[in-house]
């Protein structure tokens, strides 16, 4: 790109609604207000940010929504818009620190129903796939940008296991349409607001958007 410098990406964020034992999901709240923080903080010239939405805490049916999210950014890149990426928020509620999850894997196993009721055990994600060790990762570079956002001052790091719930659920299916789509997807576990603030939460999501849009 040399002398352009660096391109326009747009990033679309999801969260989620309330489930089993977790009555207030702190993701819900980020996403809610993820427009309005950074309107008010600022973002970088080169990074935009797109669709913020709050899916259901359910693996099948979450996935309508989820595939709209995730469509439209096709549908913008089509349309001559800046490259496209995804990142989902989910709450991880034994947590002390941030997480950047690496991978996700082809394996739903719900410890407790979803809000809709489905409760499956070592069902395949996506039969075609094959096994459900099968396993799907980021193209983005996650250990740079644990290390960039430690930098800045936060206690987060990689992971390789994002669970076998609903975040590992909507996860794979994000991972496998990036992967079709030639798109960037990431997943992010954030602790409950009792562990770490809402502010320092909101503060942690838009240095992540400034980390990524470095890299871009």
């Amino acid at each position: 790109m040399g002398s352009e410098g660096p391109s326009v990406v747009t990033v679309h964020v999801t969260g989620f609604k309330k489930f089993h034992g977790v009555a207030e999901n702190p993701t819900e709240k980020i996403v809610g207000n993820l427009k309005s923080f950074v309107e008010k903080k600022g973002l970088p010239k080169n990074l935009v940010l797109g669709s913020c939405t709050v899916l259901e805490t359910a693996g099948q049916g979450a996935l309508g929504t989820l595939y709209k999210v995730l469509e439209s950014a096709i549908a913008e890149r089509e349309n001559g818009s800046s490259a496209q990426g995804q990142i989902h928020f989910g709450v991880n509620s034994g947590a002390t620190r941030f997480a950047l999850e690496n991978q996700a894997v082809n394996e739903a196993t719900f410890r407790c129903p979803d809000e809709l009721g489905w409760k499956p055990q070592r069902v395949p994600i996506v039969p075609s796939d094959g096994a459900i060790s099968r396993t799907r990762e980021t193209t983005l570079p996650v250990n740079e940008l644990t290390k960039s956002l430690r930098k800045t001052g936060y206690d987060v790091m990689p992971s390789d296991d994002a669970g076998r719930f609903v975040c590992n659920y909507v996860y794979y299916h994000s991972l496998r349409f990036a992967e079709q789509h030639g798109i960037k997807s990431l997943f992010v576990h954030v602790p409950l607001f009792l562990t770490i603030d809402e502010e320092v939460q909101m503060h942690f999501v838009a240095s992540l958007l400034e980390a990524l849009a470095v890299l871009n």
